[in-house]
């Protein structure tokens, strides 16, 4: 089975973490603060907070900047479920914002119509998770500009995107966010095992976190309440969570950024070449937006069900039956049954639905071959019905 997502470890990998496993710490020791500053050096933050999920990072990130009940999140429907409970974890409302019919992240000129509406109705978003679906950015400077006028404060959930860039910067600059948070999942472009990030420009949004992530716990004296009772003294200032990254997993991660670089650009070579290899047959491949330099996390193909006699289902059971291990990113939130409880409707967002009813994602990694890629192409065009024959 060819996967559609798949971690690169090398020796050097290997030799990190098993450094730190003859080492004094697996947790709590000099690998994390070593694995944030490289992250926050590489795309250009002034701060980084390592966690041992992306949907910690959300979570926190939520908290630190106030949402709770009685408050609004909206996110897009085509996103993992992590980016719309993050809301839920905290007592706030959820509500959705439909995508872009090309970039498939959510759209600005519906979040401005959608905006208008709420503010004659008294329910503006507190917070806005924008998600960078497949490792392209949305349009961050118009959604920017849209939380100025509305006052609402901006998560990137860049989960899909270390690596890539926006307007040229890198993402995770935060250039028009509070907050970006990355996953370091196997399947990801760089992985520490299971993990995350948050990163930000804010001193005081890095303390919340900080404080967050390890059960409101601290030993700086300038957060407690009196002067400590001794060298041992702590103090629990908030309640926070067990949220912390392992050295483990730091080790990994500070070895994995050395190429991350390579990775995305490796990533590049193989979507070129899918450009070309499927360009005759019935499918829409990713279109990338000129501001736009994707971390290329997904492949993600449209059927063009009108030009074929089979159908999605149809399609996506052969490509596994013949050993690719294609997915589907992602079912729209909105339809989840714990999400249709609140009473949304399938036909709320029919943009993200359109997407839903056409969409595959084909293997990307960046240890794919040539070879592997040749076997999807055979494989995809068998499944469309067009004979074996491009």
């Amino acid at each position: 089975m060819i996967p559609y997502g798949k971690q690169d470890i090398n020796q050097s990998d290997i030799d990190a973490v098993l450094e730190v496993l003859t080492s004094d710490f697996l947790t709590q020791g000099p690998k994390v603060p070593a694995f944030e500053a490289k992250v926050a050096r590489h795309v250009g933050a002034k701060h980084a907070l390592a966690v041992n999920s992306a949907t910690s990072a959300l979570h926190i990130a939520c908290l630190a900047l106030g949402l709770g009940e009685g408050d609004w999140l909206w996110t897009t429907p085509i996103t993992f479920v992590a980016s719309a409970n993050c809301g839920l974890y905290c007592g706030a409302k959820v509500d959705f914002v439909d995508i872009h019919p090309e970039t498939y992240n959510l759209c600005p000129k519906k979040l401005a119509e959608k905006l208008e509406g709420a503010k004659r109705e008294g329910r503006l978003p507190k917070v806005l998770v924008a998600v960078h679906l497949c490792g392209q950015p949305c349009d961050m400077e118009s959604i920017y500009e849209l939380s100025r006028q509305y006052g609402f404060r901006i998560i990137e959930d860049a989960s899909h995107a270390i690596g890539g860039k926006y307007q040229g910067a890198f993402i995770g600059s935060c250039q028009y966010s509070d907050i970006s948070v990355f996953s370091f999942h196997p399947v990801k472009i760089v992985t520490t095992a299971e993990g995350g990030m948050a990163v930000t420009n804010s001193e005081e949004l890095a303390g919340r976190m900080n404080l967050l992530r390890s059960h409101g716990v601290t030993r700086d004296q300038s957060l407690m309440t009196h002067e400590p009772d001794g060298p041992w003294y702590y103090q629990q200032v908030d309640l926070g969570f067990n949220y912390r990254m392992t050295e483990l997993q730091a080790a990994l991660g500070v070895s994995q950024m050395e190429r991350l670089d390579a990775f995305v650009v490796r990533r590049h070579e193989l979507a070129e070449r899918y450009n070309q290899l499927l360009k005759d047959l019935p499918v829409t491949t990713p279109w990338q937006h000129p501001d736009s330099y994707s971390g290329l996390h997904l492949y993600v193909i449209r059927l063009q069900l009108d030009n074929i006699t089979v159908s999605h289902r149809q399609v996506f059971e052969t490509l596994r039956e013949q050993g690719i291990g294609v997915n589907l990113h992602y079912i729209p939130v909105h339809t989840q049954p714990y999400y249709k409880a609140m009473g949304f409707k399938a036909e709320d967002f029919p943009e993200s639905m359109a997407y839903y009813s056409e969409a595959i994602s084909l293997p990307m990694f960046q240890g794919m071959t040539d070879d592997q890629q040749n076997e999807v192409l055979t494989a995809l065009t068998l499944a469309l019905g067009t004979g074996g024959k491009v």
